[in-house]
């Protein structure tokens, strides 16, 4: 079967272990299920993985992917939830959770094995694009904001580098529910999409907000810790799930973080119960993903590239 997979680990040229072609289709394996994949979605993880992070030169070629909606064995449209415990049947609660390329095969090829646990029914309101973009980023900020920072309607938050898949993720599922959101980016244009989006205003990084938030959704890491710790109000969270600008800035801000009883909370990914529910959510409210660009599977470089050079508001979808 035709696949995108990483075939060599390049910590400073990563596309360069990006293969397309032909690798063995999954075969069949009690308590699993195989899926035929019609849509998956880009994450910066599969950039991190031809990187080697989370991924050895022993687990190569692996195919890449964590993201997918298609049809089973029996023909029914679903989703995939792509954190897999350690044993390959769902996640125990002493287990060490693992997610699709690390352990297992991924999601950018014709067909894609899960344990059956992992497989959920795919709302007929959302299009295979739609959910496939679902499971990983809009996951993520779904827990982050409605688990992790527990935001209720007309609380207030603020969402760093609006753009990115979990950032604008949060924007949508953040105004959908009632928050006041607000939020920042370098670049004008994606400001403006940010207010399209829901957001009440958007900022250029490090302004001075109207008011304090109740909490802080962080994905850019270094280069915005500071502005998101004096950003929020006594008592509040500051939740982070990445660190795409690194991971040490230069004040931790640690005075301010105990005088005014902030809370910081790191948030990866999310349980099936929360994917379950963020389906039910979209299909129920009529917020949809924003989707940047659809490729086909045999143009995954392409997405690969845009990704890499942050030319992105939204998903990139890759279809088979």
């Amino acid at each position: 079967m035709f696949a995108a997979y990483a075939a060599r680990i390049d910590r400073d040229q990563p596309l360069n272990g990006l293969e397309l072609g032909e690798r063995p289709a999954p075969g069949p394996r009690p308590g699993w299920t195989t899926v035929n994949v019609k849509a998956a979605s880009l994450n910066h993880h599969d950039l991190w993985s031809l990187r080697g992070v989370g991924l050895g030169e022993e687990s190569l070629p692996m195919i890449l992917g964590c993201d997918a909606a298609g049809t089973d064995e029996d023909g029914n449209e679903v989703v995939l939830h792509s954190v897999i415990g350690q044993s390959g049947h769902g996640v125990g609660p002493d287990e060490q959770r693992s997610i699709l390329t690390e352990r297992y095969q991924g999601t950018f090829a014709e067909r894609v094995a899960v344990p059956t646990w992992n497989v959920l029914p795919k709302p007929k309101e959302l299009s295979f694009e739609e959910a496939a973009c679902l499971p990983t980023a809009w996951l993520t900020a779904y827990r982050m904001l409605f688990t992790n920072a527990g935001v209720r309607p007309g609380q207030s938050v603020l969402v760093q580098g609006a753009g990115g898949g979990v950032a604008t993720a949060a924007i949508a599922l953040g105004a959908a529910a009632g928050l006041r959101v607000f939020a920042t980016s370098r670049d004008a244009a994606k400001r403006e999409r940010a207010v399209e989006l829901g957001a009440e205003e958007a900022f250029e990084p490090g302004a001075r907000l109207p008011r304090r938030v109740d909490a802080v959704i962080e994905t850019v890491g270094a280069a915005t810790w500071s502005h998101s710790v004096k950003s929020l109000r006594p008592g509040g969270t500051l939740v982070i799930s990445g660190a795409t600008s690194g991971p040490n800035p230069k004040a931790a801000e640690l005075n301010r973080i105990f005088f005014l009883e902030l809370k910081v909370v790191g948030s990866t990914m999310g349980t099936k119960d929360e994917l379950a529910d963020l389906l039910s959510f979209c299909a129920a409210t009529g917020v949809r993903p924003v989707i940047d660009s659809v490729l086909p599977l045999d143009r995954a470089r392409e997405g690969f590239e845009k990704m890499s050079d942050g030319d992105v508001f939204g998903k990139i979808v890759l279809t088979v």
